[in-house]
């Protein structure tokens, strides 16, 4: 296929792939109907043509080109020997009224209401235009409610497309943040189906985590003030110590992020042994981006005492911390030093800074301070270098030059 020459008209000035479902703007140029619909959807200000300049509309008729999709679609079939697949005739583009009439289907029980879910879910999952429309339609707010009657009835059927069509279709809009703003009900929902005993539940508690980030993301502070313990221990227990997917960990990590500074979340998030989960994560050697949220995280709970306690009764919690240093990212060193920086000021006795010591803690402060990082880090480690000279200056586990050298 690369040795073919493809015509220059058969591709789009944007996406510079070839061309299935051609549209003409008003500048009469042609381009996939997708990728202009994102231009015009994304653009600042007044919309251009890509290629002409000229005004474009958000609101323009797209005309759909059936002369050039039929030469293309002739084109390939010609070169289907050299590894050109045919370009199958773009669907009709939905209506408003028939996206109504399968949220409708959504109040009959059972089979029709399932047909209708499984209707939107393919809708959903076809294009950005489908997307689009089904939006302006009210199917989030319909979803929305959905999630909530299987909760309140104690159903589950449905939910995996339920939950994957509102995550699909969820975008910033203020109609949907009013959705979900101030509903504590919709968040029970989504705590209640990471417990439930449901089929194919790893896709539907990933899905349900999914949401309930973007939920979280967009409530008001009074809603997260008031969020119980056993939020977190759900999150806790049900998605970071039994490891459903690597997605729902790290949507899991980021809620708890999100909600770890408003009101006693913090305190809350410990009492639910978090800290202790965390630490266990981390030691199976995630990806690096898990690694730096599970770090952020750990530095915003040892930051209170509780959750410092918490962390040193974990056999491997400053071993952890060391081994992570300079290992994986800037980001990551910033965090480990940050944590390292509370233990030694706060903990009570030397126990905490006798363990530093012997797993290696001290030795990375002191590389810390010759690597190539920034100035404000080297400048944390030596703070806490000096601190507890004392106890580590006579210590054979450290060349006790690189303590003299930087005093």
């Amino acid at each position: 296929m690369a040795d073919i020459e493809i015509p220059e008209y058969f591709l789009c000035p944007i996406s510079l792939q070839i061309l299935k479902d051609p549209v003409t703007t008003i500048t009469g140029i042609t381009y996939e109907r997708e990728s202009i619909e994102q231009w015009l959807k994304t653009a600042r200000g007044n919309p251009t043509c890509p290629v002409t300049k000229q005004p474009l509309p958000g609101d323009s008729e797209l005309i759909p080109n059936h002369t050039l999709r039929q030469l293309i679609q002739s084109w390939c079939t010609l070169n289907a020997i050299d590894g050109i697949d045919r370009i199958p005739t773009p669907k009709s583009p939905i209506k408003k009224s028939q996206v109504l009439r399968l949220i409708k289907d959504l109040d009959v029980p059972d089979h029709s209401c399932t047909k209708a879910l499984m209707k939107l879910e393919a809708l959903a999952a076809e294009n950005e235009r489908n997307r689009t429309c089904m939006v302006e339609a009210g199917v989030a707010k319909a979803m929305v409610l959905f999630i909530i009657k299987c909760f309140k009835e104690g159903k589950t059927t449905g939910l995996e497309e339920g939950l994957r069509i509102l995550y699909l279709i969820w975008n910033q809009s203020q109609e949907n943040k009013l959705l979900v703003r101030e509903n504590q009900e919709f968040i029970d929902s989504l705590t209640w189906i990471l417990r439930c005993k449901i089929d194919n539940h790893v896709a539907v508690k990933t899905h349900a985590m999914l949401v309930l980030h973007k939920t979280i993301c967009v409530v008001c502070q009074k809603l997260l003030e008031r969020l119980k313990v056993d939020f977190f221990k759900e999150i806790v227990t049900r998605v970071l110590r039994k490891r459903i997917s690597k997605l729902a960990i790290k949507s899991a990590l980021l809620v708890l992020t999100e909600v770890c500074f408003a009101g006693r979340n913090r305190m809350k998030i410990v009492e639910a042994n978090a800290v202790f989960e965390l630490i266990e994560l981390e030691l199976e050697k995630p990806e690096r981006n898990i690694t730096e949220l599970i770090f952020n995280l750990l530095a915003q709970l040892c930051s209170c005492a509780a959750g410092r306690e918490q962390f040193l009764k974990h056999a491997g919690s400053i071993a952890m911390l060391s081994k992570r240093v300079l290992r994986v990212s800037p980001a990551t060193d910033d965090r480990a030093v940050h944590i390292l920086d509370s233990i030694s000021k706060f903990s009570a006795g030397d126990e905490a800074v006798l363990e530093m010591l012997r797993v290696g803690a001290v030795s990375k402060l002191c590389m810390l301070i010759q690597a190539d990082c920034a100035p404000y880090l080297k400048k944390k480690a030596r703070g806490i270098l000096r601190l507890h000279s004392n106890t580590w200056n006579n210590s054979p586990c450290i060349a006790v030059y690189l303590l003299t050298r930087y005093p």
